[in-house]
Protein backbone atom coordinates (compact mmCIF):
# COMPACT_ATOMS: atom_id res chain seq x y z
CA UNK A 1 0.00 0.00 0.00
CA UNK A 2 1.00 3.59 -0.53
CA UNK A 3 1.89 5.20 2.77
CA UNK A 4 -0.83 7.87 3.05
CA UNK A 5 -4.05 6.97 4.86
CA UNK A 6 -7.29 8.99 4.87
CA UNK A 7 -8.21 9.66 8.48
CA UNK A 8 -11.99 10.10 8.66
CA UNK A 9 -11.70 12.29 11.73
CA UNK A 10 -11.63 15.93 10.65
CA UNK A 11 -13.88 15.83 7.60
CA UNK A 12 -15.41 18.92 5.96
CA UNK A 13 -18.56 20.19 7.66
CA UNK A 14 -21.79 21.81 6.49
CA UNK A 15 -22.20 23.46 9.89
CA UNK A 16 -18.98 24.40 11.69
CA UNK A 17 -20.89 24.28 14.99
CA UNK A 18 -21.81 20.62 14.48
CA UNK A 19 -19.03 18.06 14.05
CA UNK A 20 -21.55 15.48 12.82
CA UNK A 21 -22.73 17.66 9.90
CA UNK A 22 -20.26 16.11 7.48
CA UNK A 23 -20.33 17.38 3.90
CA UNK A 24 -20.92 13.95 2.36
CA UNK A 25 -20.71 15.13 -1.23
CA UNK A 26 -17.32 16.72 -0.69
CA UNK A 27 -16.10 13.62 1.13
CA UNK A 28 -17.23 11.49 -1.82
CA UNK A 29 -15.12 13.64 -4.14
CA UNK A 30 -12.18 13.30 -1.78
CA UNK A 31 -12.58 9.53 -1.64
CA UNK A 32 -12.75 9.36 -5.44
CA UNK A 33 -9.59 11.41 -5.83
CA UNK A 34 -7.80 9.38 -3.16
CA UNK A 35 -8.71 6.07 -4.77
CA UNK A 36 -7.95 7.30 -8.29
CA UNK A 37 -4.38 8.04 -7.22
CA UNK A 38 -3.91 4.50 -5.91
CA UNK A 39 -4.36 5.18 -2.19
CA UNK A 40 -6.60 2.71 -0.38
CA UNK A 41 -6.30 3.01 3.42
CA UNK A 42 -9.18 4.58 5.40
CA UNK A 43 -9.30 5.01 9.18
CA UNK A 44 -12.44 5.59 11.23
CA UNK A 45 -13.64 5.16 14.83
CA UNK A 46 -16.82 5.33 16.88
CA UNK A 47 -16.57 8.92 18.11
CA UNK A 48 -14.93 10.63 15.14
CA UNK A 49 -16.78 13.61 13.68
CA UNK A 50 -19.44 13.63 16.36
CA UNK A 51 -20.07 9.87 16.03
CA UNK A 52 -20.80 10.25 12.28
CA UNK A 53 -17.53 8.90 10.87
CA UNK A 54 -18.46 5.23 10.48
CA UNK A 55 -21.74 6.16 8.79
CA UNK A 56 -19.83 8.43 6.42
CA UNK A 57 -17.41 5.61 5.64
CA UNK A 58 -20.34 3.50 4.49
CA UNK A 59 -21.96 6.18 2.37
CA UNK A 60 -18.83 7.69 0.81
CA UNK A 61 -16.71 4.55 0.47
CA UNK A 62 -18.19 1.13 1.22
CA UNK A 63 -21.41 1.58 -0.76
CA UNK A 64 -19.51 2.95 -3.77
CA UNK A 65 -16.47 0.71 -4.20
CA UNK A 66 -15.83 -3.05 -4.36
CA UNK A 67 -14.91 -4.33 -0.90
CA UNK A 68 -11.55 -5.71 -2.04
CA UNK A 69 -10.48 -2.35 -3.51
CA UNK A 70 -9.94 -0.54 -0.21
CA UNK A 71 -8.63 -1.08 3.32
CA UNK A 72 -10.77 -0.04 6.30
CA UNK A 73 -9.67 0.33 9.91
CA UNK A 74 -11.78 1.00 12.98
CA UNK A 75 -11.43 0.65 16.75
CA UNK A 76 -12.85 -0.46 20.09
CA UNK A 77 -12.60 2.39 22.61
CA UNK A 78 -12.70 1.68 26.34
CA UNK A 79 -15.17 4.51 26.91
CA UNK A 80 -17.99 2.55 25.26
CA UNK A 81 -17.94 -0.92 26.83
CA UNK A 82 -18.16 -2.22 30.37
CA UNK A 83 -18.95 -5.93 29.96
CA UNK A 84 -17.90 -8.89 27.82
CA UNK A 85 -21.21 -8.62 25.97
CA UNK A 86 -20.64 -4.95 25.21
CA UNK A 87 -17.62 -5.80 23.06
CA UNK A 88 -19.66 -7.82 20.58
CA UNK A 89 -22.51 -5.34 20.69
CA UNK A 90 -20.16 -2.54 19.65
CA UNK A 91 -18.43 -4.66 17.02
CA UNK A 92 -21.73 -5.69 15.44
CA UNK A 93 -22.89 -2.07 15.43
CA UNK A 94 -19.68 -1.11 13.66
CA UNK A 95 -20.22 -3.77 11.02
CA UNK A 96 -23.76 -2.46 10.52
CA UNK A 97 -22.77 1.21 10.47
CA UNK A 98 -19.96 0.71 7.96
CA UNK A 99 -21.54 -2.10 5.96
CA UNK A 100 -18.00 -3.38 5.52
CA UNK A 101 -18.56 -7.07 6.26
CA UNK A 102 -15.15 -7.24 7.90
CA UNK A 103 -12.39 -4.87 8.97
CA UNK A 104 -8.94 -5.00 7.44
CA UNK A 105 -7.37 -3.45 10.53
CA UNK A 106 -8.99 -3.40 13.97
CA UNK A 107 -7.49 -1.61 16.94
CA UNK A 108 -7.94 -1.57 20.68
CA UNK A 109 -8.19 2.19 20.89
CA UNK A 110 -5.95 4.59 22.79
CA UNK A 111 -4.30 2.20 25.24
CA UNK A 112 -2.57 3.89 28.16
CA UNK A 113 -1.93 3.02 31.80
CA UNK A 114 -5.42 4.06 32.92
CA UNK A 115 -7.29 2.07 30.23
CA UNK A 116 -5.07 -1.01 29.93
CA UNK A 117 -6.61 -2.78 32.97
CA UNK A 118 -10.04 -2.62 31.34
CA UNK A 119 -8.75 -4.10 28.09
CA UNK A 120 -6.95 -6.83 30.06
CA UNK A 121 -9.73 -7.58 32.56
CA UNK A 122 -12.30 -7.96 29.79
CA UNK A 123 -9.90 -10.11 27.73
CA UNK A 124 -10.00 -7.80 24.73
CA UNK A 125 -6.75 -9.03 23.21
CA UNK A 126 -8.03 -12.61 22.94
CA UNK A 127 -11.44 -11.31 21.90
CA UNK A 128 -9.80 -9.49 19.00
CA UNK A 129 -7.85 -12.61 18.00
CA UNK A 130 -11.14 -14.53 17.95
CA UNK A 131 -12.57 -11.96 15.53
CA UNK A 132 -9.52 -12.50 13.36
CA UNK A 133 -9.92 -16.29 13.47
CA UNK A 134 -13.52 -15.86 12.30
CA UNK A 135 -12.43 -13.69 9.35
CA UNK A 136 -14.11 -10.59 10.69
CA UNK A 137 -10.75 -8.86 11.22
CA UNK A 138 -7.72 -9.27 8.98
CA UNK A 139 -5.08 -7.60 11.16
CA UNK A 140 -5.17 -7.07 14.94
CA UNK A 141 -3.38 -4.24 16.72
CA UNK A 142 -3.81 -1.26 19.00
CA UNK A 143 -3.25 2.48 19.21
CA UNK A 144 -1.18 3.77 22.09
CA UNK A 145 -0.67 6.94 24.14
CA UNK A 146 1.78 6.31 26.95
CA UNK A 147 5.39 5.55 27.84
CA UNK A 148 7.88 3.37 25.97
CA UNK A 149 8.18 1.23 29.09
CA UNK A 150 4.46 0.41 29.06
CA UNK A 151 4.52 -0.25 25.32
CA UNK A 152 7.40 -2.66 25.83
CA UNK A 153 5.40 -4.48 28.50
CA UNK A 154 2.32 -4.78 26.28
CA UNK A 155 4.23 -6.02 23.22
CA UNK A 156 6.14 -8.50 25.37
CA UNK A 157 2.89 -9.79 26.89
CA UNK A 158 0.99 -9.73 23.58
CA UNK A 159 3.37 -10.58 20.73
CA UNK A 160 0.33 -11.70 18.75
CA UNK A 161 -0.54 -8.06 18.07
CA UNK A 162 0.47 -7.38 14.49
CA UNK A 163 0.94 -3.61 14.46
CA UNK A 164 0.83 -0.55 16.67
CA UNK A 165 -0.52 2.94 15.94
CA UNK A 166 1.49 5.77 17.49
CA UNK A 167 1.48 9.55 17.61
CA UNK A 168 4.61 10.53 15.71
CA UNK A 169 5.58 13.94 14.43
CA UNK A 170 8.71 16.04 14.51
CA UNK A 171 7.30 18.33 17.21
CA UNK A 172 6.73 15.41 19.61
CA UNK A 173 9.82 13.47 18.54
CA UNK A 174 11.84 14.45 21.62
CA UNK A 175 8.88 15.45 23.82
CA UNK A 176 9.32 14.29 27.39
CA UNK A 177 5.59 13.58 27.57
CA UNK A 178 4.59 12.14 24.19
CA UNK A 179 8.02 10.54 23.61
CA UNK A 180 7.41 9.87 19.92
CA UNK A 181 10.94 8.71 19.23
CA UNK A 182 11.13 6.35 22.18
CA UNK A 183 7.77 4.66 21.59
CA UNK A 184 8.59 4.36 17.88
CA UNK A 185 11.92 2.73 18.68
CA UNK A 186 10.18 0.35 21.07
CA UNK A 187 7.73 -0.79 18.40
CA UNK A 188 10.54 -1.25 15.87
CA UNK A 189 12.58 -3.26 18.39
CA UNK A 190 9.62 -5.63 18.73
CA UNK A 191 9.37 -5.91 14.95
CA UNK A 192 5.92 -4.31 14.77
CA UNK A 193 4.91 -2.20 11.76
CA UNK A 194 3.90 1.31 12.81
CA UNK A 195 0.87 3.30 11.71
CA UNK A 196 1.31 7.01 12.41
CA UNK A 197 -1.44 9.23 13.77
CA UNK A 198 -1.27 12.99 14.26
CA UNK A 199 1.68 13.58 11.89
CA UNK A 200 0.65 17.25 11.55
CA UNK A 201 -0.43 17.43 15.22
CA UNK A 202 -3.98 18.54 14.50
CA UNK A 203 -2.84 21.24 12.05
CA UNK A 204 -0.20 22.73 14.35
CA UNK A 205 2.54 21.76 11.89
CA UNK A 206 0.73 23.30 8.94
CA UNK A 207 1.00 26.85 10.30
CA UNK A 208 4.40 27.56 11.75
CA UNK A 209 6.19 30.55 13.30
CA UNK A 210 7.81 32.68 10.57
CA UNK A 211 11.35 31.52 11.41
CA UNK A 212 10.43 27.86 10.91
CA UNK A 213 8.31 28.49 7.83
CA UNK A 214 11.02 30.58 6.17
CA UNK A 215 13.57 27.84 6.77
CA UNK A 216 11.41 25.30 4.95
CA UNK A 217 10.43 27.73 2.17
CA UNK A 218 14.05 28.59 1.43
CA UNK A 219 14.88 24.91 1.02
CA UNK A 220 11.80 23.76 -0.95
CA UNK A 221 9.66 26.75 -1.99
CA UNK A 222 7.14 24.62 -3.89
CA UNK A 223 6.29 22.27 -1.03
CA UNK A 224 3.57 23.02 1.52
CA UNK A 225 4.52 23.44 5.16
CA UNK A 226 2.35 20.45 6.11
CA UNK A 227 4.27 18.25 3.68
CA UNK A 228 7.32 18.39 5.90
CA UNK A 229 5.42 16.86 8.80
CA UNK A 230 3.88 14.01 6.82
CA UNK A 231 7.13 13.24 5.02
CA UNK A 232 9.03 13.24 8.33
CA UNK A 233 6.78 10.48 9.66
CA UNK A 234 6.64 8.54 6.39
CA UNK A 235 10.44 8.56 6.12
CA UNK A 236 10.93 6.52 9.28
CA UNK A 237 11.90 2.86 8.71
CA UNK A 238 9.16 0.53 9.88
CA UNK A 239 6.35 3.03 9.29
CA UNK A 240 3.77 1.33 7.08
CA UNK A 241 1.12 4.08 7.00
CA UNK A 242 0.73 7.75 7.86
CA UNK A 243 -2.81 8.93 8.60
CA UNK A 244 -3.88 12.43 7.66
CA UNK A 245 -7.21 13.89 8.77
CA UNK A 246 -7.90 15.85 5.61
CA UNK A 247 -10.64 18.47 5.89
CA UNK A 248 -10.93 19.63 2.28
CA UNK A 249 -10.21 18.62 -1.28
CA UNK A 250 -7.40 21.18 -1.31
CA UNK A 251 -5.69 19.49 1.64
CA UNK A 252 -6.06 16.13 -0.05
CA UNK A 253 -4.66 17.41 -3.34
CA UNK A 254 -1.67 18.79 -1.49
CA UNK A 255 -1.02 15.54 0.39
CA UNK A 256 -1.36 13.46 -2.75
CA UNK A 257 1.05 15.72 -4.62
CA UNK A 258 4.03 14.70 -2.50
CA UNK A 259 2.92 11.22 -1.37
CA UNK A 260 2.00 9.80 -4.77
CA UNK A 261 5.70 9.51 -5.61
CA UNK A 262 7.02 9.64 -2.07
CA UNK A 263 10.65 10.58 -1.47
CA UNK A 264 11.99 10.24 2.10
CA UNK A 265 13.61 13.19 3.82
CA UNK A 266 17.37 13.46 3.58
CA UNK A 267 19.41 13.62 6.77
CA UNK A 268 19.76 17.38 6.23
CA UNK A 269 15.97 17.78 5.88
CA UNK A 270 15.33 15.68 8.98
CA UNK A 271 17.65 17.97 10.92
CA UNK A 272 15.70 20.96 9.61
CA UNK A 273 12.44 19.47 10.84
CA UNK A 274 13.85 18.96 14.31
CA UNK A 275 15.18 22.51 14.26
CA UNK A 276 11.67 23.70 13.41
CA UNK A 277 10.41 21.75 16.41
CA UNK A 278 12.72 23.71 18.68
CA UNK A 279 11.39 26.97 17.26
CA UNK A 280 7.76 25.91 17.71
CA UNK A 281 8.25 24.50 21.20
CA UNK A 282 9.49 27.88 22.33
CA UNK A 283 6.16 29.42 21.34
CA UNK A 284 3.37 26.87 21.78
CA UNK A 285 1.22 27.28 24.89
CA UNK A 286 -1.16 24.27 24.83
CA UNK A 287 -0.10 21.14 22.87
CA UNK A 288 -3.63 20.31 21.70
CA UNK A 289 -4.15 18.24 18.54
CA UNK A 290 -7.87 19.13 18.21
CA UNK A 291 -8.97 15.49 18.30
CA UNK A 292 -12.11 16.68 20.18
CA UNK A 293 -12.33 13.62 22.41
CA UNK A 294 -12.67 16.11 25.26
CA UNK A 295 -15.80 17.82 23.97
CA UNK A 296 -18.15 14.81 23.89
CA UNK A 297 -20.19 14.93 27.06
CA UNK A 298 -18.88 18.27 28.29
CA UNK A 299 -21.71 19.50 30.56
CA UNK A 300 -20.95 23.12 29.67
CA UNK A 301 -20.56 22.46 25.92
CA UNK A 302 -17.18 24.18 25.83
CA UNK A 303 -15.42 23.95 22.41
CA UNK A 304 -12.13 23.21 24.12
CA UNK A 305 -9.87 22.65 21.07
CA UNK A 306 -11.14 25.80 19.36
CA UNK A 307 -10.43 27.92 22.42
CA UNK A 308 -6.95 26.41 22.74
CA UNK A 309 -6.27 27.19 19.08
CA UNK A 310 -7.22 30.85 19.58
CA UNK A 311 -5.15 30.99 22.76
CA UNK A 312 -2.11 29.46 21.07
CA UNK A 313 -2.34 31.97 18.24
CA UNK A 314 -2.42 34.85 20.68
CA UNK A 315 0.47 33.48 22.71
CA UNK A 316 2.60 33.65 19.56
CA UNK A 317 1.74 37.32 19.14
CA UNK A 318 3.48 40.32 20.68
CA UNK A 319 0.44 41.23 22.76
CA UNK A 320 2.17 44.04 24.62
CA UNK A 321 2.63 45.77 21.30
CA UNK A 322 -0.77 44.89 19.79
CA UNK A 323 -2.91 44.84 22.92
CA UNK A 324 -5.81 43.26 20.97
CA UNK A 325 -6.15 40.61 18.29
CA UNK A 326 -9.01 39.36 16.14
CA UNK A 327 -9.08 36.27 18.32
CA UNK A 328 -10.89 38.23 21.03
CA UNK A 329 -13.77 38.70 18.57
CA UNK A 330 -13.50 35.08 17.42
CA UNK A 331 -13.72 33.96 21.03
CA UNK A 332 -16.83 36.08 21.63
CA UNK A 333 -18.49 34.63 18.54
CA UNK A 334 -17.82 31.07 19.66
CA UNK A 335 -19.10 31.88 23.15
CA UNK A 336 -22.43 32.93 21.66
CA UNK A 337 -23.07 29.32 20.61
CA UNK A 338 -21.03 27.38 23.15
CA UNK A 339 -19.98 27.59 26.77
CA UNK A 340 -17.26 30.06 27.74
CA UNK A 341 -13.98 28.80 29.15
CA UNK A 342 -15.03 30.15 32.54
CA UNK A 343 -18.13 27.92 32.44
CA UNK A 344 -15.96 24.88 33.18
CA UNK A 345 -17.35 23.01 36.21
CA UNK A 346 -14.10 21.05 36.65
CA UNK A 347 -15.81 17.65 36.33
CA UNK A 348 -12.64 16.22 34.81
CA UNK A 349 -14.21 14.09 32.08
CA UNK A 350 -12.27 15.98 29.42
CA UNK A 351 -8.93 15.25 31.08
CA UNK A 352 -9.79 11.56 31.38
CA UNK A 353 -10.34 11.43 27.61
CA UNK A 354 -7.37 13.52 26.47
CA UNK A 355 -4.70 11.38 24.72
CA UNK A 356 -2.21 14.25 25.13
CA UNK A 357 -2.72 14.30 28.93
CA UNK A 358 -3.21 18.06 28.85
CA UNK A 359 -4.26 19.68 32.17
CA UNK A 360 -7.36 21.00 30.43
CA UNK A 361 -9.03 22.52 33.50
CA UNK A 362 -6.01 24.69 34.30
CA UNK A 363 -5.57 25.62 30.65
CA UNK A 364 -9.21 26.71 30.40
CA UNK A 365 -8.61 29.01 33.35
CA UNK A 366 -5.76 30.60 31.40
CA UNK A 367 -7.99 30.95 28.34
CA UNK A 368 -10.70 32.58 30.45
CA UNK A 369 -8.18 34.91 32.06
CA UNK A 370 -6.90 35.95 28.65
CA UNK A 371 -10.14 36.38 26.67
CA UNK A 372 -12.67 37.25 29.38
CA UNK A 373 -10.82 39.91 31.35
Amino acid sequence: MKKLGFGLMRMPLLDPKNDASVDIEQVKKMVDLFMAKGFTYFDTAIMYNGFASQRVAKEALVDRYPRDSFTLATKLHNGFFRTLEDRDKIFNEQLEQTGAGYFDYYLLHGIESSSLPQYEDLDCFNWLLDKKAKGLVKHAGFSFHDSPELLDQILTRHPEMEFVQLQINYLDWESEWIQSRKVYETAVRHGKPVIVMEPVKGGTLAQLPPAAENMFRSHEPDLSIASWAIRFAASLPGVMMVLSGMSSIEQMEDNLSFMEDFKPLTSEETAMALQAADIINNQIAVPCTACSYCTEGCPSQIPIPRYFSLYNEDMRENLEEKGWTINFTNYEKLAESFGKASDCVECGQCESMCPQHIPIIDCLKKVAGHFEH
